[in-house]
């Protein structure tokens, strides 16, 4: 299955900038990791107001219980708020090869 995932990252007023920095670098490491396991497929940053830090990822997995253990278990886990859309074929996609 493959899912639209939504970050919104929300850093607690208070967290010291090198706990900010070192998860920043832990969660690079972690999303190499995904995209090397088959996870994470791609991965944007949408246009965002100063101050905020979003991304939209690309992922697929066997259910969402699963996707949301791998997205549970990410350095930021716990400063990001998640909105996960489960993706379905949709008979027009350009790359389903059916005409």
């Amino acid at each position: 299955m493959e899912f639209l995932v939504e970050f919104d990252v929300r850093v607690p007023d208070g967290a010291p900038e090198t706990e900010f920095e070192e998860r920043v670098r832990a969660e690079a490491s972690a999303a190499a990791k995904l995209a090397n396991d088959g996870y994470l497929v791609r991965l944007w940053k949408p246009p965002v107001a100063p101050g905020e830090t979003k991304a939209l990822g690309l992922f697929r997995a066997d259910s969402e219980a699963e996707l949301d253990g791998l997205l549970g278990g990410l350095p930021l886990a716990d400063w990001i708020d998640v909105n996960v859309t489960p993706l379905e074929p949709h008979p027009n996609d350009p790359t389903s090869g059916s005409r």
